[in-house]
């Protein structure tokens, strides 16, 4: 379980350093919310997870361009059922009954009690899942 972040999160980074305190402010709204969380970092994408992959950071383009702030990150979530929310640019039955949602956040405003119980949502369904 990391704690503290990593140089590897740092250099994902390093293109779109505007976007590292939204990552930081999430990041630690995870660790209350939804720890003990592991952290992989990919080339594409950080991963959230417990005993599975439950939530990511990208900078996965969901919307268009001149629609997304400056700056952002793509926050990603996988739950039993599809969220009927505007604030979810994209959403797919990636396997029966098991959705992926994307959505963007430009500010740490939007990491509110909305997006924080999507994502323990998800923790706990990963957490769950065999």
């Amino acid at each position: 379980m990391a704690t503290d972040i990593s140089l590897e999160e740092i250099r994902f980074f390093e293109a779109k350093r505007d976007a590292f305190p939204l990552y930081e402010a999430l990041r630690a709204a995870i660790f209350t919310t939804c720890g003990p969380v592991d952290i992989q970092v990919k080339k594409t994408q950080i991963s959230f997870i417990n005993r599975h992959l439950f939530g990511a950071v990208s900078f996965t383009p969901v919307r268009k361009a001149k629609e997304r702030p400056n700056p952002y990150i793509t926050v990603t979530f996988g739950l039993l059922h599809q969220v009927g929310s505007p604030r979810i640019d994209a959403a797919v039955e990636a396997y029966p009954h098991r959705f992926t949602h994307h959505l963007i956040i430009g500010s740490t405003d939007e990491i509110d009690d909305e997006l924080l119980h999507w994502l323990k949502e998800a923790a706990d369904f990963a957490a769950a899942k065999r």
